[in-house]
C-alpha cells in the first residue's frame, strides 16, 4: 500500500497544497515551521480520522478560513482508493472511501495502517497512563476491529456509571441494583480487552526487545510490564470492592482504564534512569515494533513516517535505523528534515527510489 498523491485545502498553514509522492521514499525538508510536519499529519489524519499532534478539529483549520479538506489517493491492493476527511466550523467532521461517507469513524480505523514516528513520542515516557493505555490501544484497533468497538462500550459504559455515581452523591441516594448492571457490562467488555492486551503484549514484547537491540546495537536489558489490577482479580470484584470508594470519590477508580506500562532499564524505570540517547532508542524500537506487528496482523505495510527523526538522534543511531529501512521488510516512507544535504546523503545510501520535496 502508498500514498501516491495528496491535497490540502485550509489545512493548518497551507491555502493549498498539491504532492505526488515515490512509492517508496520521500522526503520533506525545509526549515523549521515551514509545514514539513503538518503534511505528514495530514497523512495520519487520513489514516484515523484525527491529526496525531492537535487532535481539536478546529485547530487544524488554517486561520481567516472557515474549513479545511484533506484529500489522498493510495493504491491498495491494486485498486486505487480515495479517502477524503472534512471538516467545517460548526458541522461534524467527515470522512469519505471513494465518495461514499463512514457512518462511524472507527470503520475507518485500520484500512490504512500507518506508524508514525515523531518527537512527540516522548510523551510516552513522560506523561501518564493514558497516554501509553492510548498506544497499546492504538496498536491493537489498527488490526482488530473488535477490539475497538468492545473498547467503544465499555468507555460509554464508564462514562454511564461514573454519571451515575455523581447523581447518587447529588441526591444522597443509592441503589446497588442498578449499580450492578453496570458493574456486569464493564466486567464483560473489560475482561475483553484485558486479555487481549495480554495476547497482544506476549507477541510484541519480543519484536520490541530485537527492535531496541537492531536500533542501539546492544543488550540493555529493555523492558515493558503490562500493569493491571485484573491480574489479581476479576473485575466484577475490584468493582464490589471499591464501591464505598467509588461512591466518595464519584467516579470508577478500578478497571481497565486505570493499566498501565512500565518502561525499564536494567529493572529500572527509564524515565528516571535512561540516559537521552536510551529513552530515543526506546521509542523508536517501540514505533517499529508497532510496525512489524501490524504488518504481520494485518498482512498490509504500513506506511511509515518519521518526523525529525535526524534531527533527535546520534550519527550511529541514525545509521542503524537507515539500515534497517534498507529491506524489503519496509513500504513507503516518509521522512521531514531541516538539512536537504544531509536527508540526500542518507537516502542515497540506501539504494531506493526517493523524492525529495524543498518546502
Amino acid at each position: 500500500m502508498f500514498l501516491k498523491r495528496l491535497s490540502l485545502v485550509n489545512y493548518k498553514n497551507f491555502s493549498s497544497q498539491n504532492l505526488e509522492f515515490d512509492a517508496t521514499i520521500n522526503c520533506l525538508v525545509g526549515a523549521n515551521g515551514i509545514g514539513k510536519t503538518n503534511i505528514l499529519d495530514a497523512i495520519y489524519h487520513l489514516s484515523f480520522g484525527k491529526s496525531y499532534f492537535n487532535p481539536v478539529a478546529t485547530q487544524n483549520i488554517k486561520h481567516g478560513t472557515e474549513f479545511f479538506m484533506i484529500e489522498g489517493e493510495f493504491e491498495k491492493d491494486k485498486r486505487l482508493e480515495k479517502v477524503v476527511c472534512s471538516f467545517k466550523r460548526g458541522l461534524k467532521k467527515i470522512i469519505k472511501k471513494n465518495g461514499k461517507a463512514y457512518d462511524k469513524f472507527s470503520d475507518h480505523i485500520g484500512f490504512l495502517p500507518l506508524v508514525l514516528i515523531s518527537p512527540a513520542d516522548r510523551d510516552l515516557i513522560t506523561e501518564g497512563s493514558d497516554t501509553r493505555r492510548k498506544f497499546v490501544d492504538g496498536v491493537i484497533s489498527q488490526s482488530d476491529k473488535d477490539y475497538l468497538k468492545t473498547l467503544i462500550k465499555y468507555n460509554k459504559v464508564l462514562l454511564q456509571r461514573n454519571s451515575l455515581l455523581k447523581y447518587f452523591a447529588l441526591n444522597r441516594t443509592y441503589d446497588q441494583d442498578t449499580l450492578s448492571i453496570y458493574d456486569e457490562q464493564l466486567h464483560t467488555y473489560g475482561t475483553i480487552i484485558y486479555n487481549k492486551r495480554q495476547a497482544f503484549l506476549e507477541a510484541f514484547i519480543p519484536i520490541f526487545k530485537e527492535q531496541y537491540l537492531n536500533i542501539s546495537g546492544k543488550d540493555e536489558g529493555v523492558s515493558l510490564e503490562y500493569q493491571s489490577k485484573l491480574k489479581e482479580q476479576e473485575l466484577k470484584v475490584l468493582l464490589k470492592n471499591a464501591v464505598e470508594k467509588d461512591r466518595a470519590l464519584q467516579y470508577t477508580s478500578v478497571g481497565i482504564h486505570k493499566d498501565d506500562l512500565d518502561f525499564a532499564i536494567d529493572g529500572h524505570p527509564i524515565k528516571k534512569f535512561g540516559s537521552q540517547g536510551q529513552q530515543k532508542s526506546f521509542l523508536i524500537a517501540l514505533k517499529l515494533a508497532q510496525f512489524h506487528f501490524i504488518k504481520e496482523q494485518a498482512k498490509t505495510t504500513p506506511i511509515l513516517l518519521l518526523d525529525d527523526i535526524f534531527d533527535k538522534l546520534d550519527e550511529s543511531r541514525v545509521s542503524q535505523i537507515v539500515s534497517l529501512v534498507d529491506n524489503d521488510s519496509f513500504g513507503q516512507i516518509f521522512i521531514s528534515d531541516t538539512h536537504p544535504d544531509r536527508t540526500e546523503n542518507v537516502v542515497k545510501s540506501i539504494h531506493q527510489s526517493y523524492k525529495i520535496f524543498n518546502l
